[in-house]
Order: structure tokens, then C-alpha cells, then sequence
């Protein structure tokens, strides 16, 4: 009997087959076929991809429709195998998406993380103090970091290597001297705590695997609420992506206040970021009052000096 978990598969390989990565999906829809058999359902009800979709029930309700997307394509693909399979209504969890403001952390906010990430057992502390501090100072999306292998780190010239961004992209990133011993100290540590890792991973849990995406965001809640951060409003709460929207911004803010040409500048930080196009780094000129403010001052001063 095929069960739901390989039925999942299936669909994931076959839509990946097509172009779509489903990074997300990848992510989610395995424990959405734990949530159903943990209620033991042979098939998706309506009812049972609601529940789980509003989960954490403090979330946003954005996020919930997000999240019951997902299971209606992955429903609307077992339907034709199996006609006990209820598809959502689209209308079941209606919400107009409305991009989350984001939380830029100052730097007395990393390090309040990255101490409370201290707590943790001594390779997860390190593990996550380390992954904290690379997103703070790269600006890499926590998935790009997790799936660093330990060949991805080159120490002798000072990059890493993302080698499969969104939409497929690769590229090297640069790093400070800093960053580097603090990684270099880190894979030693890692190296004697786990001398037989079970996988290639940069980073290490504690059992020797990879990171996991889900646990990852699930333990940097944890380490907000023990570093006493608060959110800033119902649509600006302290997230890890958050950590790649602070590095963006105040890299724009110092070349505002450094006097350089930002529109310039702005295709390299683009291509550092991994964004397909300097109009999605554009967006980071809205996120910031801090930021549009010296924008709105530049092209005033521009507009004063040609008049």
C-alpha cells in the first residue's frame, strides 16, 4: 500500500521534474503528512489541512493561507489517485498577502541572541551562535546557510560558496577576516565534538546531521524570547530572515552616509545578495525609515545643486 508520505514524494519529484525547486513545500508538506497520520487519517480532509494550516496560533493569518496553499496543490494532485481527498475551498482561508515590515536588528540585538543562544547544548550553542553571526554579516538566506557544506568555506581566500541559491543561482560571497576565524574556530570545535559527522554539513546539530530548516526557525523563536525581543507591531515581529533585511539596509545607509553613488553600487549588492535583479534590492529603499529618509535628503541635495 502506498502510503501518504510516498505519495508526497511522488509529487514533489514530479513537479521538480517540471523546473519548480518547492523549497518550501519540501519543508512543510512532510510534517502537514505527519499531522494527518498523527490524527489517523488515511486521506486529506478539508477540516485536518485547516487545523494545520493555522498553526502557530498566534500567526499571521497571511501565513496561514500561505501554508493552506501549499496542501491544496499537493490535494488537488491526490485527487486524481485517491477520491477520498478533500481540496480546500480557495476561499477557506481568504488573506490578502502584505509583506511583513522588517525587524532590523541592531547590533546589541545579535549579540543578545547570540548569547542567548549560549543555553543551548554546547554544539547546538555553537552551532547557532555561528549561523546567527554569518547571517548578520552576509546577509545569506538561512536556507543557503544550513546547506553549506564544509568544502563550501574556503578559509584560505575568504569566501563561501552558495552553490544552489533561489532560482538555482550560485555565487561566492566574500568575508570579512573576522568572519573567518570565527568560522575557522567554529569548524574545529565542530570537528572534535563530532569527529564522524553523519553528513557533509557546514553546519552540525547535535546528532552529526544538517540543520533543519523548520528546527531552525523554530530555535531562533526560542532565542528571541530569550533575548527579550519584542515585536514591533503586528506586522513586524523579530524573524531570522530578518537578519538578511538588516544586513541590506544598513549596508545602503553606509553608503548613503559615506557620500557614494548607491544606484551605482546597488547592482554589486544585488548580485551579493543573490536577488535576480537590483529592483528586488530597491524594495530595502522602503523597508527603512532610517533609509528612505537619506534617499529623499540625496535627491533633494542632487535637485538643489542642478537649480
Amino acid at each position: 500500500m502506498i502510503t501518504l508520505h510516498q505519495r508526497l514524494d511522488d509529487y514533489l519529484a514530479l513537479r521538480r521534474a517540471l523546473g519548480f525547486k518547492l523549497e518550501r513545500e519540501g519543508h512543510l508538506l512532510p510534517d502537514f503528512v505527519d499531522h494527518l497520520q498523527r490524527h489517523g487519517a488515511p486521506a486529506i480532509t478539508a477540516q485536518l489541512a485547516l487545523d494545520w494550516a493555522k498553526q502557530p496560533l498566534d500567526g499571521h493569518p497571511a501565513w496561514w493561507a500561505q501554508r493552506l496553499t501549499l496542501v491544496r496543490g499537493f490535494a488537488e494532485h491526490l485527487y486524481a489517485l485517491d477520491p477520498r481527498t478533500e481540496v480546500p475551498p480557495r476561499d477557506l482561508l481568504p488573506a490578502r498577502v502584505r509583506r511583513a515590515t522588517p525587524y532590523l536588528y541592531s547590533e546589541q540585538d545579535v549579540c543578545r541572541l547570540i548569547a542567548a543562544a549560549g543555553a543551548l547544548s554546547p554544539l547546538r550553542a555553537e552551532s547557532y551562535a555561528t549561523l546567527i553571526g554569518l547571517l548578520s554579516v552576509t546577509g545569506m538566506r538561512v536556507g543557503e546557510a544550513i546547506a553549506l557544506d564544509r568544502t563550501d568555506f574556503d578559509e584560505v581566500s575568504g569566501v563561501v560558496v552558495v552553490r544552489f541559491g533561489k532560482f538555482g543561482r550560485s555565487r561566492e560571497i566574500p568575508l570579512h577576516d573576522s568572519t573567518v576565524g570565527v568560522l575557522r574556530a567554529y569548524a574545529r570545535f565542530r570537528d572534535c565534538s563530532v569527529p564522524a559527522p553523519r553528513s557533509p554539513s557546514f553546519f552540525l546539530s547535535s546528532n552529526g546531521t544538517r540543520l533543519i530548516y523548520k528546527n531552525a526557525h523554530h530555535t531562533f523563536r526560542r532565542l528571541v524570547q530569550a533575548a527579550g525581543l519584542q515585536p514591533r507591531s503586528s506586522h513586524c515581529r523579530p524573524r531570522i530572515h530578518d537578519l538578511r533585511h538588516t544586513f541590506a539596509v544598513r549596508t545602503l545607509v553606509d553608503w548613503y552616509r559615506a557620500g557614494l553613488d548607491v544606484d551605482a553600487l546597488l547592482p554589486r549588492l544585488s548580485t551579493y545578495l543573490g536577488h535576480v535583479s537590483p529592483v528586488s534590492t530597491y524594495w530595502y529603499l522602503s523597508a527603512s525609515p532610517e533609509l528612505f529618509a537619506l534617499a529623499a535628503e540625496r535627491v533633494d541635495r542632487m535637485h538643489r545643486a542642478r537649480s
